[in-house]
């Protein structure tokens, strides 16, 4: 780094150290200035981690490291984006907000957008709440405080249920414990959905102002906003519980929960007592919201380690399944006991699938599939790397089918929808109250079909056989590859592009489709899919979070012997593809 650009970066972090409120961030870039002013190596690589680039405002809102600096997430970067959002608002409405320069808060108008805000256990979740909250009302919107720390679902909900303009949720999900993240929402038109392109790049255009405006200090706050009332969260519930009310076969049934150290327990345990469920068997451990989640490290069920304590909790219970949520409950994990011993968790695709069949059921046991207006169909939803079983179900009932790009942000925008998923263990079961993945709707919803099941003698393994012998097995794998460089994952992908493999593995590939085309009606994205010639699909796509390529493998198969045959040979050539790549 050359005298300019050194004396430039400490110069943005002097400025950065200025206006920062947060003592603790403060301590920890100070420390660094010293180093890095002192030359020493590691404090100015560190400085320049934090300042040298800026986390980017997108459809995903906000998510990385807490930290000092424009490239983790810190109280300054949140008044940012919550000035930000409160000028996009405001300009959205036809309203005028306080300027970003002028220290007085603007006055509450009538016609004021309302923007709730919600929170979850994360470390300093609680902090950047309040500090939205104050901007927005500063800026002169209808600001609301979510009563406590709460799941994502509630949030979701309260932006529908309050009629507000937008919503914003301060968690980072299953991410590692010392992230944090902004999420958006928008009301109207969207019906509280997250949001997507062009409101992602506008938004993001009012937050780059009011950071080169300078020292947030000059941001308008107010302590005129409100807090939520409990009536809010009850709402949820009854909405909740109504899902799926305990049949009969709930009496007596034997099962394991947990929160993964999330705020998921207090919510569920009363939708439960309302549903008519009986109490799970907690693991304890994990069951209080706690932003350091001591016994995990990545919050995530999917992660290998994560359900362990579950399935201790589980053997000693004798329990039948094992349910599962992700820190702030959008998620939701199953597993059943294994034949040969131990646990298995069902794959997304797995959980998808039963609670589409569910959804397809119940819509036309009401008379709402085939037959009705084109324009008013119910359909099915999922994410174009979810398992093509979703669409075999649509079409056997006479529903829609709409494969979107990845995310809820699209899922939840579906025409007609009535049920949507994603195989990273995202479940939309009740669209007309939330427009997001929900992991405690989806666990009602599950103990529901056990609890059916258990009526007529059998499990949730037995409705996976029965889906297999319905529909045809429908065998899902994921491959990945990791690297230290996010440009390293582009590069990989503009290879395939610029030379398409012609087989996977010994399998030749029959059509391949490039989403930055927009095919099938879709956005464009940065996506291959592969058609194989035996019916097989694959898919290849950086990952949103990670610096790493990932790709998903489908088949169907009359037999699971012969579904699992193919897959590892699909996935040994999806390998062997990677390589050639890395």
């Amino acid at each position: 780094m050359d005298s300019t650009a050194h004396e430039d970066l400490l110069e943005r972090a002097r400025a950065w150290l200025a206006q920062d409120p947060d003592p603790d961030t403060r301590a920890e870039l100070r420390a660094l200035l010293e180093g890095a002013e002192v030359g020493d190596a590691d404090a100015l690589d560190a400085l320049h981690d934090r300042f040298a680039t800026r986390l980017a405002f997108g459809t995903a809102g906000l998510r990385g490291e807490l930290g000092a600096g424009t490239n983790r997430m810190n109280r300054v970067l949140v008044a940012q984006a919550a000035a930000g959002l409160a000028a996009y608002l405001a300009e959205r409405a036809g309203v005028d907000a306080a300027a970003d320069d002028v220290a007085e808060p603007a006055p509450l108008r009538p016609d004021a957008p309302l923007v709730v805000v919600g929170y979850d256990g994360r470390r300093n979740s609680d902090v950047f709440a309040r500090d939205s909250v104050e901007i927005f009302a500063g800026a002169g919107l209808r600001a609301v405080l979510l009563p406590r720390l709460l799941p994502t679902p509630v949030l979701a909900f309260a932006v529908r249920h309050l009629g507000a303009a937008a919503g914003v949720m301060v968690t980072a999900s299953h991410n590692p414990p010392n992230d944090n993240g902004y999420k958006v929402y928008l009301g109207g038109e969207d019906e509280g959905s997250q949001i997507v392109s062009p409101a992602d790049a506008e938004i993001a255009a009012h937050i780059q102002r009011v950071a080169d405006a300078g020292d947030i200090a000059a941001l308008p706050r107010s302590l005129a906003f409100e807090t939520a009332s409990e009536d809010v969260v009850d709402a949820y519930i009854e909405a909740t519980a109504a899902v799926a009310p305990a049949p009969a076969g709930a009496d007596g049934m034997t099962w394991v929960y947990t929160a993964m150290h999330g705020v998921g327990w207090e919510t569920l345990s009363a939708i439960l007592d309302r549903a008519g469920y009986p109490a799970p068997v907690v693991v304890s451990e994990q069951i209080e919201p706690d932003g350091s989640f001591p016994t995990v490290s990545f919050p995530n069920p999917e992660e290998p380690g994560a359900m362990d304590l579950s399935f201790a909790a589980a053997d000693e219970a004798r329990a039948e399944f094992v349910i599962a949520n992700d820190p702030d409950a959008d998620r939701l994990a199953v597993a059943l006991p294994d034949p040969d011993g131990g646990w298995r968790r069902l794959t997304g695709n797995e959980i998808g699938l039963l609670l589409g069949w569910r959804a397809a059921r119940l819509v036309t046991s009401r008379g709402e599939g085939e037959g009705g207006a084109a324009a008013a169909r119910p359909s099915l939803a999922c994410s174009l790397v979810s398992s093509p079983g979703l669409k075999a179900i649509a079409d056997a009932h006479g529903l829609d089918f709409h494969a979107t790009l990845t995310g809820f942000k699209w899922i939840s925008r579906a025409p007609g929808i009535v049920y949507g998923f994603e195989e990273a263990l995202g479940y939309l079961v009740n669209p007309e109250t939330v427009r997001d993945k929900d992991g405690i709707s989806a666990a009602i919803a599950v103990l529901g079909l056990a609890a059916d099941a258990r009526r007529e003698g059998r499990t949730l393994g037995d409705l996976l056989a029965e889906f297999d012998e319905t529909f045809g097995v429908f065998a899902s794998d994921q491959v990945s590859v990791r690297t230290d460089d996010v440009a390293a994952v582009g590069a990989m992908m503009s290879a395939l592009r610029k030379q398409h493999p012609h087989t996977v593995g010994d399998v030749p590939i029959e059509q391949v489709d490039d989403l930055l085309e927009g095919v099938d009606g879709l956005p464009p994205g940065d996506v291959l899919r592969l058609w194989l010639d035996d019916g097989s699909r694959v898919i290849v796509r950086p990952s949103g979070t990670e610096p790493k390529l990932k790709v998903y493998l489908d088949v169907r198969a009359e037999s699971s012997a012969d579904a699992q045959s193919r897959l590892r040979a699909l996935a040994d050539g999806a390998r062997a593809l990677l390589d050639s790549l890395a």
